[in-house]
This record gives C-alpha cells, structure tokens and sequence, in this order.
C-alpha cells in the first residue's frame, strides 16, 4: 500500500502543481489582458494627439487661407479703384480731344465757307465781265448756277463736314 501512497501522494502534488501553473498561466493571461489595455490606451492617447495635432495645423492653415483670400480681396478692390480713375481720366481725356477736334473742323468749315465764298464771287465777276477780243467770232458760253427744285445752290454753297 506502500505504493499506492506513493501514487496518491504523486499525483496530489502533480495536481498542486497542476494548478499553480494553471494560476500561473491565469496570472499571465490577466497580465497579457492588462497590457493589451495599457496598449490600447497608449494607442488612443496617440491617437487623440495626433488628431488634436492635426485639428490644430488645420485651424492654422484655414486662418492663413482667410488672411490670403482677405489680401486678394483687398488687392482687387484697389485695382478696381486704380481702374476707375484710370477710366475717368481717359474719359475725360477723350473729350478733351473731341472738343479740339470738334474745333478744328469748325475751324477749316469756315475756311472752306470762306473759300468757297470767293470762288463764287470770282465766277460771278467772270459772268458779268464782257469779252474784249473782237478778233474772235464765236459766242461766248455762258456759265449758270446750280439749281435744284427752283432754288439757287451756289457753287460748293451747301458743303457739310460731318464726322
């Protein structure tokens, strides 16, 4: 019976230590579970950081695309100012030159009014003047005044400049 105690004394202390290394292996698993949480948390902690960081480069970036479209705004309404006087001032230069050119026509208009007067009086005295060349038998042709619907157009009389 010897034996038998021997055998029973055997396997109580295979069992005991049986369940030690079950404990064991429980207390590796609860440690392994433990550190899976710690990693999970480290992870999440990293993650929230790097999504606080990246919030915060995106504020800063969205801050310096407002202050550049603010400065492109402000550009364009200084062109548009610069335009506008450059505008009013070629207006105002184009008239200048429309009043010269307006003058000058009156200008030369009178002269031709002039001209156009002495040619007429020139002819008038080459109507009126008799021919002093006896020699020469043939009639003399007449010259006579434009006329349209019964009115007198003197020569060059009704000249327009219109532009």
């Amino acid at each position: 019976m010897a034996d038998n105690a021997d055998l029973l004394a055997l396997l109580a202390e295979m069992k005991k230590s049986m369940e030690k290394g079950q404990e064991e292996m429980k207390k590796g698993q609860e440690e392994m579970k433990k550190g899976q949480e710690e990693m999970k948390k480290g992870q999440e902690e990293m993650k929230n950081e790097i999504q606080s960081h990246v919030e915060s480069k995106v504020g800063e970036i969205k801050d310096h695309v407002n202050s550049c479209i603010e400065k492109i705004e402000e550009d364009v309404q200084s062109v548009k100012r610069e335009i506008g006087e450059v505008k009013g001032e070629v207006e105002r230069k184009i008239e200048e030159v429309e009043d010269k050119v307006q003058g000058k026509i009156e200008e030369v208009k009178e002269k031709v009014q002039v001209k156009i007067g002495d040619l007429e009086k020139r002819l008038s005295e080459l109507e009126d003047r008799p021919i002093n060349f006896p020699d020469l038998t043939y009639s003399r042709p007449s010259v006579k005044s434009l006329t349209f619907e019964g009115q007198r157009l003197g020569l060059f009389s009704k000249l327009s400049l219109t532009l």
